[in-house]
Formats: structure tokens, sequence, C-alpha cells
């Protein structure tokens, strides 16, 4: 337990340290190219533990590890100005506006080059499944009268020989929508040929033909969930749901949901021996920023990485980024909606805590974790909040539009509406991870 807590901590205070020294780096390097004098150059806040100065800044570090700060000449409207070109509020807005929004562009610029060196150097990660011969291990409950059935092996899409699951999934994903592809199988010996329509571009390969075989062997449970406080261990395997058989992990996927709140029995395979056991899903954030019914479990799949072209590693690179924003959009909208519940987000300690698991998963998991965490950060300091970068963005607008700067009493009172309100989400995301480790 101390050593995993260690763990935490020491991954942890990499990401967030670094981070945070990318986003105040473009802040300082911005703030110099516009000729805005920096005094300090601070990671953490509050006393300052240590530091040196070099020519007019003095860079430090903080005791309170939460952040960071970049502190330019005359960049506080209360603080009296002496009216030198060298103050922050003495330059054009135009100049200011590039000061602010340095900051998350860094961050968003250090996911892009995080993804594009894992796809150029390791590869692609790709589960180990789609080298393996396209066996069809089950069908879903609710799609019983696919043309497939269990043990059919796919040979065929159109005209192209699949000799792998990689290989159909890539031929049917060349089918337009609304057009049908014939499909060939091998079933007790012999070859069947039954035509098969796709009917949206986002029609998942499992609900046309069925589940790929993923063994329903568990690597590691989530701390706080259902199964982790069911008992439910490393290398256990799933035999059975409510005395249906398990064969495929993708089963138990599709089952979970299906129960919402009830009660599943499960029987779990340990040491050679079959142990009953009574999980409640829970409804929470899954992987992909969706509210689902959960009980907390990643299954043991090894993968192989396959390595791209400098090209095609950007194209990716921005095609994942991408991904992650629209699911950050898809969490603010349903904070706003009520379909996503500020306990279902992570704060500094849920943070610490992943990312510990992400370098218990190695150097590139860790990496993906650290991309991730930067295009948050990159985003949702963006965002039009007092106190956050996207703040001082509106306000510079707002300014603009008036063609003057706002007065200093309402300048004082945004900051305090903005800082009021980050302090209560803090106090909420604090809340969130302290309730997350106590239990549901």
């Amino acid at each position: 337990m101390a050593v995993n807590i260690l763990r935490d901590l020491l991954a942890g205070a990499i990401v967030l340290g670094i981070l945070v020294l990318i986003h105040e780096w473009g802040h300082f390097v911005m703030a110099k190219l516009c000729g805005v004098r920096v005094e300090v150059f601070s990671i953490g806040f509050g006393t300052r533990l240590w530091g040196k100065k070099r020519g007019d800044t003095d860079y430090r570090i903080s005791a309170l590890p939460l952040g960071g700060y970049v502190k330019m000449a005359g960049d506080n409207p209360v603080e009296e100005r002496t009216g030198d070109p060298h103050e922050y509020l003495s330059r054009p807005r135009w100049q200011r506006f590039l000061v602010v929004i340095a900051g998350p562009a860094m961050n968003i610029i250090l996911t892009l080059v995080i993804f594009w060196g894992i796809y150029a150097l390791v590869g692609m990660p790709v589960d180990s499944y789609l080298r393996e011969p396209a066996v069809i291990a089950a069908v879903p409950q609710n799609h019983a009268s696919l043309p497939t059935r269990p043990g059919d092996q796919i040979v065929q899409v159109g005209s192209v020989q699949t000799p792998t699951w990689s290989k159909v999934v890539k031929q049917i994903q060349k089918v337009k929508a609304g057009a049908s592809v014939p499909v060939t199988v091998l079933r007790e010996g012999s070859r069947q040929t039954f035509s098969l329509r796709i009917p949206s571009a986002q029609a998942k390969i499992s609900d046309l033909l069925g589940f790929p075989l993923i063994p329903p062997v568990i690597e590691q449970t989530a701390p706080g969930f259902p199964a982790e406080k069911a008992g439910i261990k490393p290398g256990d395997t799933i035999i059975s749901m409510d005395g249906k058989p398990i064969v495929t992990f993708q089963q138990l996927m599709e089952r979970v949901p299906e129960a919402g709140p009830h009660p599943i029995h499960f029987i779990v395979r340990r040491d050679g021996k079959d142990i009953p056991m009574t999980i409640t899903p829970i409804y929470t954030m899954n992987s992909t920023g969706k509210m689902a019914w959960q009980i907390g479990v990643v299954p043991k799949q090894p993968e192989y990485f396959e390595r791209q072209g400098v090209l095609e590693s950007a194209k990716d690179a921005v095609g994942q980024s991408w991904y992650l924003v629209r699911m950050m959009g898809d969490v603010l909208s349903g904070l706003f909606h009520g379909t996503v519940s500020v306990r279902d987000l992570a704060g500094p300690v849920g943070i610490v805590q992943l990312s510990g698991q992400a370098a218990q998963g190695g150097p590139t998991t860790l990496l993906s974790w650290m991309a991730y965490i930067s295009l948050d950060l990159g985003i949702l300091n963006l965002l039009p909040i007092p106190i956050l970068d996207g703040g001082h963005v509106l306000m510079l607008a707002v300014e603009g539009g008036l063609r003057r700067d706002l007065s200093v009493a309402v300048k004082e009172r945004f900051v305090q509406v903005g800082l009021v309100f980050l302090l209560c989400l803090v106090a909420l995301a604090f809340y969130s991870d302290i309730h997350r480790l106590i239990g549901y």
C-alpha cells in the first residue's frame, strides 16, 4: 500500500510538474517576445522554497505544488503603474492576448507532440486480437438474428481474403453506409456466403458480425469501484453472469450496462476454484467521457504497436487530440445539462492516483496520460471563467469592444467572482476524490 502511494505521488508530481512548467513557460516566452518584464517564474504557489534570480526574473519553486504562475511587471490593475513600456498593462491589447493565450497553446502543442512522437517512434497501440483469425466467439444478446454463429471464421469480405480481424475491420470500413457487401465464413468445414448491409458509418463491427475472442481475464480493477470492493483481483477469470456463460470480455461489457442498478451474480475462477460474487454496477463516467453503468474492470489484453510514417503519425496525433477535445466537450455539456455529476470528475488526488496507474503501465502509457491531461489543462484554461486564461481573454475582448479599459472596481469584482468559483470547484474536486476513495 505504501509503495503504491509513493508511486502515485512521484508519478503525479512528474506529470503535473512538467505540464505546469510547459504552461507557464508559454506565458513566459511570449511575455519576453512582447517586451514585458517578467519578475517571477514560479512552479507552485505560496512561500518561496528555492530559487535563483537571473536578470529581472526570479525563478523559484514554491510551497504549494498545485500549479504555478508568471508574475509580470505591471500586471496587477490595483497596483500603481509607472507607465513603463515593459509593464504588461502598458502593452497593446493584441500583445496581452498573445501572452495570455500562449500558456494553453503550449499545453495543446505538447499533446500533439507527445502523440506524434509515440505514433512515429513506438507506434499506434493495437489490440492483439486484431492479429488473430477472425473467429466469432459469441454474438450480442440483442442481435441474435445476425447471420454469423459462434465458431464461424470470417475468411473473405467482398473479393478480399481476410485472414485476421484487422483485415476484416479494414474491409468493412471501406463499405459505404447503406450499402451491402458479401461476407464468406468457414462454418463446420464448409464455406457459406451471405450479404451484410452496413446501416451507418458508426455501426460497430460486433453489432454486424459478432464478438471476437477477448478472454474475460481481469488485468486490473478501478480503485473504489464495485468490482474491487466485491473482491475481484487481477488474474481472475469471469466464468458466468447471472447463470449465463461468459466466453469473451465483450459479453461482460454488453451485459453490465443492461443490468443497470441491479445486482449481478458472477462466478469468478481463481487458482482453479469457482468463487460466487454479487456486484452492483454504478452509473459513472467511462473512459470515453460518457455516463454508463460500470463495475470497474479492465481485461488482460496484450497490445502490439504499429509504427507510422512521420506524416501519418502527425495526422493520427491530430485525430486523437480532436477526439479527446470532443470527449471533453461532451463532459462539459453533460455538466450543464445534469447528465454528468461533478462527483464523477477527477480532482488533484484523482489525477495523482491515475498517474500512478499510468506509470505502472510503462513509459508509453504514462506519456499518453500526460498528453491527455495536458490537453485537458489547455482546453479548460480557455474557458471564459475569471482567474483562468479564458477569463482574461474575455476581459480583453470586452475592453477591445468598448475601446477602453474597464475600471479597477469592475476588474476586482471580476477576479473575486472567479476566485470564489474556482475555490468552490477545487473543493468539489477534492470532495469527489475523497468520496471515490472512501467508496460509493
